[in-house]
């Protein structure tokens, strides 16, 4: 059935014409709405527990008491969780394409915000606006003029109170346009008009409707995200009874912050949100978005707080060094450590002091000195008469940071082992054999140390290198190799506040924000790819002069949809060029010849290595002081810098090329000239963040960033640190959460579903 005929309720055939929306166009012109005047089902929550009642489910009246179902969710919330089939008008094959597209609970639909509107408010006539544009006109119905041949349009010639233009409809059924727009009849259109020949001309208007039912076209209509063949109205409708459903929720924000930062009642805001009355109510700070994005916010920073808490309260081992092996490693070092790295030791050895069990973020910028840092913690664990862990993302990061630690450790007469997916056989029995014994003080590995049969004798620190790329799920695993063994994760990627307060918002952070003396700045130049000769004829005198130098490649090998360089294609044609003295390393090689052609690098056998980003973390060449990035352009400023990172680690001055394609867009121009002239990673960081997003500057993937509907992480970096202390704060207060506040607050919990807070409250 199809809107307009006469088997739907409101569809009218006769002279009259159409009553209701219902019949603004015909059938074929869009997706068919099933009509259902089904009641919401009282078992809509079923999944949830035993179901509300049917009077529970009318719009927002005084909240009842939030008593709990059997399964945990409390009562008030059922309608929200029920299936969007209790929902007027969204009958099962609707429900079913919502539930596709992730729109499956009324609740979904709640935090599903309009993304934009569209002015409807009444005109009088196409002239007030600039063409082509969306237009709302009262109009008089002056003509017809069926379509002369097929495939042709149904015209209707209207009038307005200015001037006359037409409306057109393509396919429609032979007698749906006089149904909708009878000769002689006054009606409202609101749809796009363009200009035709000078002629305006109106296409499928969106609403024709009798004059008296103006009020149901809303002066801003919201527009709203689609998925999965959901149409606007369908959209707009479904919203719109989900809203009914809201319940009136007792306030889990602070009064004071709630009247300070204006913040209107949640249910309240919702209808707002949903109801923008003009540009300014769809941005990030408009006052109801703010309200709905501080809320899940708060409920994912008091998720952290909590697990913090519980971390907190789990009894640690209590590890104290005598300071002897340390003072070894210190007395042995060519320079001294900088006031950072003191500090953060300092931070780090409290912690292994007290009762509580670490979970401890070291963050510090490219040679920032985080190894030393690990380095003198892991023998904290060692003084104590325990053991320390260190693991890396990969083979190559393990092999460096053990060939970085073991000659200090070993001065200092502890043994340190490399234990990674290739130890085999024998060789593997007999390390796992000394490290069971104790005889191993340190283990270097890679997701190695993981595996079950790698047993401790007396694991008291693991350290986790560059802990975004394991995925935050694995963050505790090697910990739990211990007995209540200390965390401590460090990152090389500088991370903006906003962003590490809600990727490690659990978890005590040191920051390493000096470098450590004798580190020279590295001198940042652009290039466009038209002086490729030049930099390859300076490449070839610097390494005669005994230099080494990188050359990173966007992609292993030819694209038909790229024109970027393959590293292959630019190994070969740089090897004709300066001889076999050039390497090759992709994350496609073999294992073993990746971990060769690096080997030969880090050894002198190879002057330049061509590569992908595979060496972008951790690889240490002190005589490596050129890098080239081809292509600079197709990568992220936080790539870029963590590469230029890998020179400049030696005594040479070092330079970064920044190779690009001329011309250079506005926003890759402004990345590569910041980079130029400033080496601050976390300013670059910061800078990256607002012109990429939160999930390209960490990799979506596998950054354990929340997906939050409504907070925008980039624009909205207050709230966050707001509402880590505003949750902080209420658990000083209220630990178990039993105040009235803290009671709201469980309800915010349950509705945004963080049923990980709430197992460590214990509710239900």
């Amino acid at each position: 059935m199809g809107r307009g005929d006469p088997s739907i309720p409101g569809a009218v055939p006769n002279a009259a014409g159409p009553t209701s929306s219902e019949a603004d166009r015909p059938p074929s012109l869009g997706n068919v709405e099933e009509g259902s005047d089904s009641k919401p089902d009282p078992q809509a929550g079923a999944s949830t527990g035993s179901g509300p009642t049917s009077h529970r489910l009318s719009g927002g009246g005084g909240a009842p008491a939030a008593s709990t179902s059997v399964r945990g969710r409390p009562e008030i919330l059922w309608p929200v969780f029920g299936p969007v089939t209790g929902l007027r008008g969204i009958g099962p094959k609707t429900a079913q394409v919502l539930d596709g597209a992730g729109l499956g609970r009324p609740r979904d639909l709640l935090f599903t915000l309009p993304q934009g509107g569209v002015d409807r408010r009444l005109r009088e006539s196409i002239r007030e606006v600039p063409l082509p544009a969306v237009v709302t006109v009262a109009v008089r119905v002056e003509r017809h003029r069926p379509p002369p041949a097929k495939g042709r349009p149904h015209v209707v010639t209207v009038a307005d109170a200015q001037t006359s233009f037409q409306i057109v409809f393509f396919h429609a059924p032979a007698d749906w346009p006089a149904r909708a727009l009878p000769l002689g009849s006054r009606r409202v259109v609101s749809g796009k008009v363009e200009l035709f020949d000078g002629v305006g001309r109106m296409a499928h208007p969106d609403h024709i409707l009798p004059e008296e039912e103006l009020a149901a076209i809303p002066g801003y209509e919201p527009v709203y995200p689609l998925a999965g063949g959901v149409s606007q109205k369908v959209m707009g409708k479904a919203a719109q009874g989900a809203l009914a459903l809201a319940p009136d929720l007792p306030e889990w924000i602070d009064p004071g912050l709630r009247e300070r930062e204006a913040f209107p009642p949640w249910r309240e805001a919702l209808m707002q949100a949903h109801a923008p009355e003009g540009g300014p109510d769809l941005r990030p700070d408009a006052p109801a978005r703010r309200r709905l994005a501080y809320d899940e916010l708060l409920a994912h920073q008091l998720t952290l707080a909590l697990a913090r808490a519980t971390a907190r309260r789990a009894r640690g081992q209590v590890t104290r060094g005598d300071g002897d092996l340390r003072a070894r490693v210190l007395g042995a070092l060519p320079y001294e450590p900088t006031g950072a790295q003191r500090r953060a030791v300092a931070e780090i050895e409290a912690d292994m002091a007290s009762t509580r069990r670490m979970n401890r973020l070291l963050q510090g910028d490219v040679g920032a000195g985080k190894t030393l840092v690990a380095l003198l913690a892991l023998l904290i664990a060692v003084e104590a008469g325990g053991q320390g862990a260190l693991m890396a993302p990969t083979g190559i990061l393990a092999q460096q940071h053990y060939e970085g630690i073991r000659p200090l450790a070993e001065a200092a007469g502890v043994t340190v082992e490399l234990f990674t997916g290739r130890d085999k056989g024998a060789e593997r029995a007999a390390k796992l054999a000394a490290l069971a014994e104790g005889r191993i003080h340190v283990l270097v590995g890679t997701h190695a140390l993981f595996q079950k049969d790698v047993e401790f004798r007396d694991l008291r620190l693991a350290v986790v290198d560059e802990q975004h790329r394991f995925g935050v799920a694995q963050r505790m695993e090697l910990g739990a190799k211990g007995a209540s063994a200390d965390v401590l994760v460090m990152t090389a990627t500088p991370i903006p506040r906003s962003l590490a307060l809600a990727q490690y918002g659990d978890m005590d952070l040191s920051v390493l924000d000096e470098k450590p003396p004798g580190r020279k700045p590295v001198t940042t130049v652009l290039a466009s790819t038209e002086r490729l000769d030049e930099v390859v004829g300076r490449l070839r005198a610097a390494i005669a002069e005994g230099r080494q130098a990188y050359w990173v490649c966007p992609l292993v090998e030819e694209s038909d949809q790229s024109d970027l360089t393959a590293a292959e294609v630019r190994f070969r044609q740089l090897q004709s060029i300066l001889g076999e003295r050039v390497g090759l390393v992709h994350g496609r090689l073999a294992p073993a010849e990746k971990d060769a052609a690096m080997q030969a690098f880090v050894e002198g056998r190879t002057a330049l290595l061509v590569a992908t980003t595979v060496i972008e973390v951790g690889v240490n060449v002190p005589n490596a002081s050129i890098m080239v990035i081809e292509r600079a352009e197709t990568f992220g400023l936080a790539q870029l810098h963590q590469l230029r990172g890998r020179v400049g680690r030696g005594s040479a001055q070092s330079t970064c090329v920044l190779l690009y394609e001329p011309p250079l867009g506005e926003t890759a121009r402004r990345r590569l000239t910041l980079l130029r002239e400033s080496e601050d990673g976390f300013r670059i960081a910061e800078e990256d963040l607002a012109i990429r997003g939160a999930g390209d500057v960490i990799g979506t993937a596998q950054s354990g960033l929340p997906r939050f509907r409504i907070a925008d992480l980039e624009r909205q970096t207050g709230l966050m640190a707001i509402a880590q202390s505003d949750a902080r704060k209420l658990l000083h207060d209220d630990p178990r959460l039993e105040s009235p506040r803290g009671q709201a607050a469980r309800l915010l919990l349950w509705l945004m579903e963080q049923d990980r807070a709430i197992r460590l409250i214990g509710v239900g």
